[in-house]
């Protein structure tokens, strides 16, 4: 037991996550490709999921270039998971729901742009410095 420091026992366990995430989505993206290739048909909701899959590789290869993952990738996760889900509802769906629906994505876009134009003062990450940018 040389190295016991809980940071970097939860790095390494975050990195080894991080890892696996990356390999299952991308056996689920084959999986994804060979149905739509089996089905012979290619749907809005295919592309989105497809879409989603990149989206979070790139998120792990962000991470692993940077070591942060900006926080505005998983909002665009989640606004394109939901614009799949209101298409795989179908045109049967409440209309309450779609508003609902439609609402959050439009919550998670507002989000998106307070991120965008925050402050310029940044939180230490892990105990690692912070670059703050110039004006």
């Amino acid at each position: 037991m040389e190295n016991m420091n809980p940071k970097v026992i939860v790095k390494s366990i975050e990195k080894i996550l991080l890892a696996t995430i990356a390999i299952l989505t991308i056996i689920a993206t084959v999986q994804e490709i060979i149905k739509i290739y089996e089905i012979g048909t290619v749907t809005l909701a295919d592309l989105l999921l497809l879409f989603i899959y990149t989206e979070v590789l790139g998120m792990i290869g962000v991470f692993y270039a940077s070591n942060r993952i900006p926080i505005t990738l998983p909002l665009f996760i989640a606004m394109t998971a939901i614009s799949r889900l209101i298409i795989l509802q179908g045109k049967g769906m409440d209309a309450s729901v779609l508003l609902y629906e439609a609402g959050a994505i439009l919550i998670i876009a507002f989000a998106c742009l307070v991120i965008r134009y925050r402050p310029n003062n940044q939180y230490e990450y892990q105990g690692e410095p912070v670059i703050e940018k110039d004006d």
